[in-house]
């Protein structure tokens, strides 16, 4: 698989990553081994690099990651998240010794004594403006316990104001067909700036597929059903943010596009991957056949210009009015 760097942090890392939200939690049923055999799926197809936090399934996600590292050989990037697991969620529990006590338990969790890539998970807005979070971060560097930093972010303005700071050497956001902001403005900025982009949501949470229906019913303990308002976290999560039946109208305008030798999904991440700020995507699936299909998207031919003005054209008509200056 080809591989670009990530930024300022010397790994370079495959276009395709994984992200294993899946694997622990919040997207109905999976059994523990339904998620070790995606981890091992991808790595079998190349991937190098996996996306994970402490919070998927409480840890569950962590810990099936170092179960399946500990029987290969591989040793892909592993990216985990902190923050989440304050409650109240509020900024003044980002201090110093609560972020050691979130990054302890993920190094147990993935059997590591540093964390190769350890990113705030979309904090409150109020961090980005407060420099002792990130003075927090350097100080975890300094004592070994993870090696680089970044942020994972839910607004273009939190990514611009975290790019600020020179330790940040990542920024995780949503980006897509159907979230198209990031490319306006964040981009050039993480470019000029050495910053790599870490892509997550790439497909709408299933609706670029194309096999979801304006009228499917999602299980009791999928995120699909139980936040679409935002109910559980914010609800550029869920469908990233679109609502329903205009996200699938805008899918059915899509299909025409979409090249013979090509899924949608596939065509999802190509489109994602044609903008050179991006340093990695992270669909997230249970399913072998889906993730080797993912890793396949990044060997067809780039979208041409025509196809790229086609997905803004239905961008502008049926996601943009509900997406594009919240997120």
């Amino acid at each position: 698989m080809r591989q670009r760097p990530l930024g300022r942090t010397g790994w370079t890392v495959s276009e395709i990553g994984l992200g294993t939200w899946q694997v622990g939690s919040d997207w109905g049923d999976v059994s523990d081994e339904e998620g070790k055999r995606a981890i091992r799926a991808a790595l079998d197809a190349g991937v190098d690099f996996i996306d994970t936090a402490d919070v998927y399934g409480d840890g569950r996600s962590e810990r099936h990651i170092a179960a399946v590292l500990e029987e290969r050989e591989e040793e892909p990037v592993v990216a985990t998240k902190a923050g989440r697991r304050l409650s109240p969620h509020e900024v003044e529990g980002y201090t110093e010794e609560s972020l050691r006590t979130f990054v302890d338990r993920s190094r147990e969790n993935l059997a590591t004594e540093t964390i190769d890539l350890l990113q705030l998970h979309c904090p409150p807005t109020e961090a980005y403006y407060r420099p002792e979070v990130f003075d927090a971060l350097e100080g975890l560097v300094s004592e070994g316990r993870i090696e680089e930093y970044g942020v994972s972010v839910e607004t273009v303005e939190e990514g611009l104001k975290a790019i600020e700071y020179p330790g940040v050497q990542t920024v995780q956001m949503i980006f897509n067909p159907f979230r198209q902001r990031p490319a306006e403005l964040f981009f050039r900025e993480a470019k000029r700036r050495d910053v790599g982009v870490i892509v997550r949501v790439p497909l709408a949470s299933g609706l670029l597929t194309g096999a979801i229906d304006a009228d499917d019913e999602f299980p009791e303990d999928d995120h699909r059903n139980y936040n679409r308002e935002g109910e559980a976290f914010d609800r550029g999560e869920t469908f990233a943010g679109v609502p329903l039946e205009a996200g699938v109208a805008a899918v059915e305008e899509l299909r025409p596009i979409v090249p013979e030798d090509a899924t949608m999904a596939q065509f999802a991440l190509r489109w994602i991957l044609s903008f050179d700020a991006v340093s990695t995507v992270i669909p997230g699936s249970t399913n072998p056949e889906h993730i080797e299909q993912n890793v396949a998207a990044a060997d067809l031919p780039a979208p041409d210009d025509a196809q790229h003005r086609a997905v803004r054209d239905v961008y502008d008509r049926h996601v943009a009015p509900a997406v594009h200056h919240r997120w």
